[in-house]
């Protein structure tokens, strides 16, 4: 039976990271593989895990055959597991982001959604950025996300589905020294917004540049990036805070 994927992304379905990505998958597995991509029509990088409710989404076709949505990167994989595709995937692929999502990244991240979404329907995902602007070494890059897609495919980690967050450093191969499993680091503060003024003077604000690296000793994915390494980072969802679920009881049963 065919190994089924679908890929999506938050940068548009004709970004280059998609598409050196879609060139790779299909260079190292030919016709053993059935790819589709199924992306947001242009950028939508800091849509998180937004589902589009107030309208109705429409789907077209791309020349090359790619489907793309006018909505967000969980539209998009949403849409395209729960009725858009004839069979569900074996495996959601994101990316590959132009751009590292790295420590507190993967809260806004477009391209972590994208992955979660097919995790969250019970799909194996993985989310593949790229860690440095402008595509440098894209199609290396690309060549290694392939390489673990096929180590995922033959040997995955786990019994039923995993969300990996994988952060790739913009390098040629023979730079890339291997690959770690590491966990997220924090940034700090964002850099404050950046004020503009319109045609008819009104004073507009530009979202600030991310804060730099905060946590990003040995272990973490920016320390393994910074050191040539591919970055593998295993998620989850789970956002309760257990380790305050005693003290909150006890603070509510108060008199």
């Amino acid at each position: 039976m065919t190994f089924r994927i679908l890929i999506s992304n938050d940068d548009g379905y004709s970004a280059p990271g998609i598409l050196a990505l879609q060139d790779a998958l299909q260079a190292r597995f030919g016709d053993k593989v059935a790819i589709q991509v199924v992306a947001p029509e242009q950028d939508r990088s800091g849509a998180s895990n937004s589902l589009t409710l107030d309208r109705p989404l429409q789907v077209r076709k791309a020349s090359n055959g790619s489907l793309y949505l006018n909505g967000t990167p969980t539209d998009c994989v949403h849409v395209a597991i729960t009725g858009l595709l004839p069979n569900k995937p074996d495996l959601v692929l994101s990316g590959i982001n132009n751009g590292a999502n790295m420590g507190d990244d993967t809260i806004y991240s477009g391209t972590v959604a994208a992955a979660m979404e097919g995790y969250l329907l019970g799909v194996p995902a993985i989310a593949f950025s790229l860690a440095g602007k402008g595509h440098l070494n894209l199609t290396a890059v690309a060549y290694k996300a392939a390489e673990f897609v096929e180590r995922f495919i033959n040997q995955p980690p786990l019994k039923g589905p995993v969300l990996l967050n994988v952060n790739l450093p913009a390098l040629p191969l023979s730079d890339i020294k291997g690959i770690q499993s590491t966990r997220l680091g924090k940034r700090h503060h964002a850099e404050p917004v950046v004020p503009a003024k319109t045609p008819h003077g009104e004073t507009v604000y530009w979202i600030g540049p991310a804060g730099k690296a905060k946590e990003a000793g040995e272990g973490t994915d920016f320390y393994a990036v910074e050191q040539g390494y591919i970055s593998v980072t295993a998620l989850q969802i789970d956002l309760t805070r257990h380790d305050c679920s005693a003290v909150l009881q006890e603070w509510l049963c108060r008199e």
